[in-house]
């Protein structure tokens, strides 16, 4: 059975940082594409980052990029979005998500919502 947890949100001032974790199981993560998407009040699902399976190679979306790190430890069924400087537009629900599919850097970003299994989101508040 596929699942995949979330932890490592909570509440943190601007500028601050925060670093999330999925734990998987239920499958090899090496064998996956993953990556994280956020949904704030109101507003629709965003892909903010992918790691492809075949290489590792990580894509950021535009209003992430230089601030946010994905990383994958393999052999702990492991994924890290490492968060730098947030600011308030950060705040949302932060969701794990993992595919067998080898997205690529055109379509891995725009896709992470429809992945195929996803984890129960973790909240992320960026308030001063």
């Amino acid at each position: 059975q596929v699942q995949l947890v979330e932890s490592g949100g909570g509440l943190v001032q601007p500028g601050g940082s925060l670093r999330l974790s999925c734990k998987v199981s239920g499958f090899a993560l090496d064998y996956y594409t993953i990556g994280w998407f956020r949904q704030a009040p109101g507003k629709e699902r965003e892909g903010v980052s992918c790691s492809r399976r075949s290489d590792s190679n990580s894509y950021y979306s535009s209003s992430v990029k230089g601030r946010f790190t994905i990383s994958r430890d393999n052999a702990k069924n492991t994924v890290y979005l490492q968060m730098t400087n947030l600011k308030f537009e950060d705040t949302g629900v932060y969701y794990c998500a993992a595919d067998p599919a080898p997205y690529d850097v055109v379509d891995c970003i725009p896709n992470l919502p429809d992945f195929g299994s996803w984890g129960q989101g973790t909240q992320v508040t960026v308030s001063a």
